[in-house]
């Protein structure tokens, strides 16, 4: 997602790699003023501002359009990296300034490679009611259970959504190469043994060749991100991502 705080901080993002699993908590981050539609920000962190290649993940919704006039988040720059949208409902338009145009929905997933520079907008047109980003599993990054996605990344990289029913337990087998993070959208799952709430991201570090999942009384979608940790340090500034 995108950076449009006011006076944002420069941000050294360094691989921190931990022993067990670590839950991570959101902020609450306005996209484009403080009137704007608010994303919940999982990373980057101080102590954790990578996860393989993932250096930003924003969760938001379920958000009624009609109440808050849903995301509205107008031109603005990245370079050095690749932006991934992905929703469980609602649309959002996409423009940029390579000139491409690109309606997203749910089951579809939106890469832009921002590569030396590139602008672009999202809006939710007027057309979205609802905006919000046994066991099913769908692959958009990278290979799980199975499948591999077709979209080309420059790093290796995992991200899939999952849907548990109550009470399912899934031994995940994950490249033990990869660190891995548990993002929960709906619903509390135990990862490894460790309870992660809506909006919670847990972090699994690399080592292991299987995640255990376990849901609780309640229906679980999560997104499950992942990558090898990343080999050097880079700079983060505002939508800006450049090495040292």
């Amino acid at each position: 997602m995108s950076n449009l705080e006011d006076r944002p901080d420069e941000l050294e993002c360094v691989t921190a790699l931990a022993g067990g699993v670590e839950i991570m908590t959101p902020r609450d981050v306005p996209l484009g003023g403080p009137r704007a539609m608010r994303v919940r920000r999982t990373l980057p962190q101080r102590h954790r501002s990578l996860i393989g290649a993932w250096c930003f993940v924003d969760h938001y919704g379920p958000d009624r359009v009609a109440d808050s006039g849903g995301m509205v988040v107008p031109p603005h720059p990245h370079t050095g990296l690749q932006t991934v949208s992905w929703l469980f409902e609602g649309e959002v338009e996409h423009r940029d300034s390579a000139g491409h145009h690109a309606m997203v929905r749910p089951g579809e997933v939106n890469l832009m490679t921002a590569g030396r520079g590139i602008s672009h907008s999202e809006v939710s047109p007027a057309s979205a009611e609802t905006l919000h980003g046994a066991w099913w599993a769908k692959v958009f990054l990278g290979s799980l259970l199975g499948s591999t996605s077709p979209v080309e990344t420059f790093t290796p990289l995992l991200g899939a959504e999952l849907l548990l029913e109550p009470g399912t337990r899934l031994d995940l087998d994950v490249d033990a190469t990869f660190e891995h993070g548990v993002l929960v959208d709906a619903g509390v799952v135990e990862v490894d043994g460790v309870e992660t709430k809506p909006s919670d991201l847990a972090y699994v570090p690399p080592g292991r060749t299987t995640v255990a999942l376990v849901a609780g009384d309640q229906p679980v979608r999560l997104l499950l991100l992942g990558g090898p940790p990343f080999g050097e340090a880079i700079v983060m500034w505002w939508n800006i991502v450049a090495r040292t």
